[in-house]
């Protein structure tokens, strides 16, 4: 281990006794808990001159991360995005003019509800699977046969997630946005109370939507995205005791990722303002 982790991890050896002294339980929780996850970010990323011998890796975790999430990800889309021109042109019949529908899907969708739900499908459906796999990992010592056989973990195991979700989360949430985009379409053609063609709906969203609002749901997403794979990483390598806790860690690392995105979402919001 280099100098600098080995002074990072004495540092907070010595911050997690005076708390374990003095702290109260949940902060304690809390704080162990960023400390620990930022202590697998640093080992992780020692060993990113390392990844392009672990390309095979990379490309599994791509393929699980972005292609096998993108169904659920472009069905939930389309609905929103129809539910999102549904409800506006019920409040546009009697608040103001149709044609920002448009506007106010392609906006919705680009700024707030493509990343976020992106992450949250995220959360659930990956985030959850890699919670199992490495709890089991650490429940089953395999994670103690590695370190025995000097294959650290944070490079096998955590290193190519990162990396693949940081490649994917931009492809899932550009995928959310037409998705939403062309639904809220659809029903704003097809709506009888809306009856907007298609061609004026994209005209009003060409018009008044920039990249930066693209660009803006795509920070996100990355911020999203990779803080959840962080999160159920460290919480699946920190799993203790027997397989029973195999699925409290699972339902943690989902919880845990899900608030921290709402949180997230409001700070970075605020930030890009």
């Amino acid at each position: 281990m280099n100098p600098f982790l080995r002074s990072f991890e004495r540092i907070g050896d010595t911050l997690l006794g005076w708390l374990l002294r003095w702290g109260p339980k949940p902060l304690l929780r809390v704080i162990e808990g960023i400390g620990s996850a930022l202590l697998l970010l640093t080992r992780a990323a020692s060993h990113v001159p390392t990844l392009p011998r672990q390309f095979p890796r990379f490309i599994e975790q791509c393929y699980l991360i972005g292609y096998t999430t993108m169904p659920i990800v472009g069905i939930l889309s389309f609905f929103i995005g129809s539910v999102l021109a549904l409800q506006s042109g019920v409040a546009a019949e009697n608040l103001g003019p149709k044609q920002f529908i448009g506007l106010l899907v392609g906006l919705t969708m680009a700024r707030e509800l493509g990343p976020v739900m992106a992450a949250v499908l995220l959360a659930g459906r990956v985030g959850s699977a890699i919670a199992a796999e490495l709890a089991s990992m650490k429940v089953y010592q395999e994670i103690d046969a590695l370190e025995t056989m000097n294959i650290p973990p944070a490079r096998m195991l955590v290193l190519p997630r990162l990396a693949a979700v940081l490649v994917m989360m931009p492809v899932l949430t550009i995928m959310a946005d037409l998705v939403g985009w062309f639904g809220g379409a659809i029903v704003a053609k097809y709506t009888h109370f809306i009856s907007i063609e298609p061609a004026s709906y994209f005209a009003t969203m060409r018009q008044y939507m920039g990249f930066g609002d693209v660009l803006n749901g795509l920070i996100k997403a990355e911020i999203f995205g990779f803080t959840v794979v962080l999160v159920c990483c460290n919480i699946g390598l920190n799993t203790r005791g027997g397989p029973r806790e195999i699925g409290a860690s699972v339902t943690r690392a989902v919880v845990t990722s899900l608030i921290l995105i709402l949180v997230l979402d409001y700070f970075v919001t605020k930030a890009l303002m």
